[in-house]
């Protein structure tokens, strides 16, 4: 049943609307469009079809490339349609073979990253001025359903056979595994019973039950439903943003090998034998300032580069290199580099292509926070955690930082609040939740800050002078990657969102949690599980017994 993943060829998450197979990106002014013509025989993975518009992760790759795209190269763009270009289907969601023959770890890693591009879909409706509404113009199932979810309004085509559904519940015995029980209840604030009914309807629900249940927003007939739905985008759109004028987000192209993946700015070192990578970013040496037209700095603009460089390897991280469990963060360079950049981007806000890439940065700095890997920042001689970089040592489970002159952390405005976890607090905030003044006032601070200090402060976790620096470090890396992944996956999935939860920490939080739980007991994919005899005539058997 589990398929050894790793002996395949390693994932590239950098892809082009030029080489999509599955998805067709139109712009016309301020109405974008999405098309879902997802290729049979295009599945990223031998082994299975995708029939029906079901999907795999090499689809979610285009979308997630979509998305970004429009943020940077179309921000003229005020509203999004997302639908099918087959007839009689939306999409029928996550390809179940492809689920079937996937190795546990790839399992949850590609739910993870659907839910991520939701997120992202939500993000850029809240903050970036792009309305995402789903046509769907066909069946919509499952995952197939969950994108819409993500939407800020669906419409279904009424046409006595086209549904709305969840059915892994019935089907699979799993979960909607890209937030969709969170997404009907607290998104779309459907009624528990309701959203209990409609979960375990194996058939959904269609027509103006749908829209009366608030699983849509409305139905229109066949005969005028491209009509009325293209209508409602571009009401919505409206003039869309014609000041913004985009980029051209060019490829990364990493120098990648089994021992290390190179960017630009990024370098990513693999020591599989120890299980551990080290991540450690470059600082150029100067920054150009911002022009009045910040667009004009282009995509080589050091801050959107890096943290495209980091976004793709914590994805490479998670997908090709399963094995490693501790990933040590690292700077390197000048950090008054880093306050410069942050007292620029902080004066200039407003500026359409200097608040997507601010909001690029906080999306990555999640990515840390979501990733089932230990993390341990490591501040020592020639480190530049300073402002938004310090983030990452806020991001880490551990900060070590060496007691020695010139090795000094310092934070800026942008520690403030300008990069939110998904529990809705800054960084600052989570990690002294127990005191919000001691909080407010690491906040205000701006001087530089040495270990002992920075370490009484609690804005570190151990400082160690140079006799002890070794050791302390080592220790706690032999430690790490000998204790059990799966229970590390579990703590640090539930000390990592201290403090109020949201949809976005529940959406993640029960999927590290119950997902990873449910796609390996024996209800679903043992060989009489319901997820491994899909397709079959066999039905599945159940252990009975409830937790």
């Amino acid at each position: 049943m589990e398929a050894t993943q790793t002996a395949l060829e390693p994932v590239s998450f950098e892809t082009h609307p030029d080489h999509y197979k599955h998805l067709r990106l139109e712009v016309d002014g301020p109405v974008a469009k999405i098309l879902l013509d997802i290729q049979e025989d295009g599945g990223l993975r031998p082994g299975y079809v995708l029939k029906l518009n079901s999907y795999d992760l090499g689809v979610d790759i285009e979308l997630a490339d979509a998305v970004q795209r429009l943020r940077f190269e179309h921000p003229q763009v005020g509203a999004v349609l997302v639908t099918s270009g087959q007839e009689g289907v939306f999409s029928s969601g996550a390809n179940i073979f492809m689920l079937g023959c996937s190795s546990h770890a790839w399992k949850v890693n590609f739910c993870k990253y659907t839910n991520e591009t939701r997120a992202s879909i939500e993000d850029a409706t809240e903050h970036s001025g792009q309305t995402y509404i789903a046509g769907l113009n066909g069946v919509a199932s499952g995952g197939g359903y969950e994108l819409p979810l993500a939407c800020a309004e669906m419409y279904l085509v009424d046409d006595r056979r086209s549904a709305v559904s969840l059915p892994e519940i019935p089907y699979l015995g799993v979960l909607p595994g890209t937030g969709g029980l969170t997404r009907l209840v607290d998104k779309r604030k459907v009624r528990r019973d309701l959203a209990d009914v409609f979960v375990t309807l194996a058939e959904g629900v269609k027509g103006k039950r749908a829209v009366k249940w608030g699983l849509v927003d409305g139905v229109f007939p066949t005969s005028r439903f491209e009509e009325a739905v293209q209508a409602r985008v571009e009401e919505v759109a409206g003039k869309g943003h014609p000041e913004r004028q985009g980029i051209f987000l060019d490829a990364l192209q990493p120098e990648e090998n089994d021992k290390e993946v190179r960017y630009r700015h990024v370098h990513l070192d693999l020591d599989t034998a120890l299980r551990t990578a080290t991540l450690t970013i470059t600082l150029p040496d100067s920054l150009p300032d911002i022009p009045a037209q910040a667009r004009d700095l282009g995509a080589d603009w050091f801050p959107l580069r890096a943290f495209r460089e980091l976004d793709d390897a914590i994805m490479r991280l998670r997908f090709n290199h399963p094995q490693i469990g501790l990933v040590l963060l690292k700077t390197r360079g000048n950090q008054d580099i880093i306050l410069q950049l942050d007292a620029q981007m902080d004066a200039r806000r407003e500026d359409w292509f200097v608040h997507e890439v601010l909001l690029l940065m906080k999306r990555t700095f999640k990515r840390l926070d979501y990733t089932a890997k230990s993390f341990f920042a490591i501040v020592d001689q020639g480190s530049a955690f300073a402002g938004s970089f310090y983030e990452l040592v806020l991001a880490a489970d551990r900060a070590f930082m060496l007691d020695e002159d010139g090795v000094q952390i310092q934070l800026s405005v942008m520690n403030a609040g300008t990069f939110p976890m998904g529990n809705g607090l800054s960084r600052l905030a989570t990690r002294f939740l127990g005191d919000p003044e001691h909080a407010q006032k690491m906040a205000a601070l701006r001087s530089p800050v040495g270990a002992m200090e920075a370490e009484e402060l609690g804005l570190i976790t151990i400082a160690a002078d140079d006799i002890d620096w070794d050791d302390e470090v080592r220790l706690a890396m032999e430690e790490r990657v000998n204790f059990s992944p799966d229970s590390l996956t579990g703590m640090e999935a539930s000390i990592r969102f201290a403090g109020p939860e949201t949809m976005e920490t529940k959406i993640f939080g029960r999927l590290t949690a119950w997902q990873n739980w449910i796609f390996q007991r024996p209800n679903a994919v043992g060989p009489k599980g319901a997820l491994s005899l899909y397709g079959r005539p066999e039905s599945p058997e159940f252990d009975w017994n409830r937790t």
